[in-house]
């Protein structure tokens, strides 16, 4: 899923994401916004994943989003 409509749905995603990274605070989803940057980092923060790591999570998770 391209990042701006991830941005754009990103409180439909919240939850998603949360179960995916359930390490993730709602404070932490609050303060991403559905940047994917700040989602990457915290994901590697939360989760003690380096960035490739987290980066390849990240596009894994979103890609199951394409026809959402």
């Amino acid at each position: 899923m391209d990042d701006n409509v991830i941005k754009g749905k990103w409180n439909q995603l919240k939850g998603e994401a949360k179960k995916q990274w359930g390490k993730l605070t709602d404070d932490d989803l609050d303060v991403i916004a559905g940047e994917k940057d700040k989602l990457i980092g915290k994901i590697q923060e939360r989760h003690g994943h380096n960035k490739d790591e987290a980066e390849k999570e990240y596009h894994t998770w979103s890609s199951r989003f394409n026809d959402y």
